[in-house]
């Protein structure tokens, strides 16, 4: 079992920055990837930036040079650092994490809206 519980979001002006944290509280199995997705209005889902355990980072080109994501595995935390935002990125971000068995968990979604 693994909860994931997002926060930072909220209303940023374009040119700003801010920064999502997601904890994951996990039982019995060990969390290989985390990331963050984010959904827009009338849009699907899209991978914003995903880690590994071991660092390994992956970004969409949306984001690539104003996304910054991080993972702290002791506290089972991941962060999302994003600058530069622009009105586009305004969507809910979710929080992702699959562990090595496969399982997949997603968190409640934390708004972010980018306007000014």
């Amino acid at each position: 079992q693994v909860q994931l519980v997002e926060s930072g979001g909220g209303l940023v002006q374009p040119g700003g920055s801010l920064r999502l944290s997601c904890v994951a509280s996990v039982r019995r199995f060990s969390i290989n990837v985390m990331g963050w997705y984010r959904q827009a209005p009338g849009k699907q889902r899209e991978l914003v930036a995903d880690i590994t355990r071991a660092g390994n980072t992956n970004y969409a080109d949306s984001v690539k040079g104003r996304g910054t994501i991080s993972r702290d595995n002791a506290k089972n935390t991941v962060y999302l650092e994003m600058n530069t935002l622009k009105p586009e990125d305004t969507a809910v971000y979710y929080c992702n994490a699959i562990t090595y068995s496969g399982g997949r968990y997603w968190g409640q979604g934390t708004q972010v809206t980018v306007s000014s």
